[in-house]
């Protein structure tokens, strides 16, 4: 089978609670190199994905780009914006996902798809060629096989044995139900002839896979709404055997990805929009325990992503090029589901995903009053800021008064809760600082440890 050449263009659980150990079931789709559990990964990390909120006011199916020190926090890079759209096929992607190559660069792949019409059948893939992932060329459409059904999360990984990269994905074959396929490629060009890479028997899609640890290879996947894993030393179609039971929130969860981080595996899941996050020291026991949500926070909107370990210099690189956000959120101590927002001019927190989104973004800039403080300058609201108005938070218009400044300056410090977070005090009113209250945002003396973790917060994007 051949690509179809095409002109190439440039172009991160729910509330904190305390986290019990599950037996793992796995959905989603990655591929990590080869490495044993002691080789523990140092370097950054890049996450691919698309973007979505709940009333699509953020949803765009252009390949975006986050970067991390630590697989955990994010920083969106082009201010979240795509880097590289498709311009063929159905004209968007889904599941994005980005395969470090054998010779230093990389292949980024997606599945066809621009909305959410599942019943659409495509044997194609997008993909493009990237040497530093600040540039995407030879796009094309990759075609995988004949078969009437749809070709979902594409990924993955070199095989030693065979000297090729075994390419795997989501499709019904004529087991009627969806399984795990693979073709076999050297030059992401042209492919081998389909076969079933995994089945275990029922509907599973979004297979990842962590290849090599500790001479184990790990496949992991969505199947009846959880993630599932399977294991298998060879690394042979057919050879995998389902070793863990599911593993997901209420509601069922998709989309998996796996990322080891300074000796730690993390497992990663969407569950509509809102990542969840797993962790464990050695994947062969198969049991999770829930990462705490303070630790981690995904890129705003990011949906069915993909981590990857990218060396030091791609990293600066992809920062120079890109940027850093213009914007910050801001996220609750002890409530990490939440983040900043303003609702009909008043400041409250509120569990994430929300539309509009661009409610929570905020601009920090030097303090009206006191450029050593710091005010909130709303986004999408640009010429209001939020300022405490009988010890509440509003957004208001800057009318230019003395009384407003000062009003809306604040002294950023060490967060009361944690010092590595921050805490937000009132330059007109220094004995008070901005906690929430019935998840409204106020200005309030704080004297308890309940008040210290109200009034601790998370900048972040």
């Amino acid at each position: 089978m051949s690509a179809t050449p095409l002109p190439s263009r440039r172009l991160f659980l729910g509330m904190l609670g305390t986290a019990a150990a599950v037996p793992l079931a796995s959905t989603g789709v990655l591929t990590l190199g080869s490495r044993s559990a002691s080789a523990a990964t140092t370097s950054p990390f890049v996450m691919a994905y698309f973007t979505w909120s709940p009333r699509n006011l953020g949803t765009d199916y252009g390949l975006h780009l986050a970067v991390s020190t630590d697989a955990l926090q994010w920083m969106p890079l082009n201010q979240n914006n795509p880097v590289v759209t498709p311009t063929a096929g159905d004209g968007g992607l889904r599941d994005p996902f980005i395969l470090p190559k054998q010779d230093g660069a990389f292949v980024v792949m997606a599945t066809n798809l621009k909305g959410t019409d599942w019943t659409k059948k495509t044997p194609y893939i997008h993909v493009w060629d990237s040497a530093d992932l600040r540039s995407f060329d030879n796009y094309r459409l990759l075609k995988l096989h004949d078969m009437a059904t749809h070709t979902w999360a594409p990924e993955a990984f070199w095989d030693p044995s065979r000297g090729q990269y075994a390419l795997i994905y989501s499709a019904v074959n004529s087991s009627g139900h969806n399984v795990i396929m693979v073709n076999y490629t050297t030059d992401f060009q042209t492919v081998t002839a389909p076969q079933v890479f995994f089945d275990p028997g029922y509907d599973i899609i979004d297979g990842t896979l962590a290849k090599d640890v500790n001479g184990v290879n790990y496949l992991y996947y969505k199947g009846r709404n959880s993630l599932v894993g399977a294991r298998s030393t060879s690394l042979a179609p057919g050879s995998f055997t389902q070793f863990t039971s599911g593993l997901a929130p209420q509601g069922g969860i998709e989309g998996p990805i796996l990322a080891e981080a300074s000796g730690t595996w993390y497992l990663w899941g969407d569950a509509n929009g809102l990542f969840y996050t797993w962790q464990t020291n050695d994947l062969s026991t198969g049991t999770w325990t829930a990462t705490d949500r303070r630790v981690y926070t995904q890129p705003l909107n990011s949906k069915h992503a993909d981590i990857k370990p990218i060396p030091q210099t791609v990293y600066d690189n992809m920062v120079a090029t890109w940027g850093k956000p213009a914007w910050n959120r801001l996220k609750s101590y002890n409530f990490p589901d939440r983040y900043w927002r303003h609702v009909d001019s008043l400041g409250r927190i509120d569990p994430y995903p929300f539309d509009p989104y661009t409610d929570s973004q905020w601009k920090l800039v030097p303090g009206l009053a006191d450029p050593s403080g710091v005010s909130f300058q709303s986004l999408n609201q640009p010429t209001r800021y939020l300022r405490h108005s009988f010890y509440k938070l509003r957004l208001d218009a800057n009318d230019g008064t003395t009384r407003f400044a000062q009003d809306a300056t604040f002294r950023q410090v060490a967060g009361l809760a944690d010092p590595s977070w921050s805490s937000f005090r009132s330059y007109n009113y220094p004995d008070r600082y901005i906690r929430h209250f019935a998840y409204e945002l106020r200005l309030d003396p704080i004297a308890t440890a309940t008040a210290r973790s109200d009034a601790t917060f998370r900048l972040t994007y």
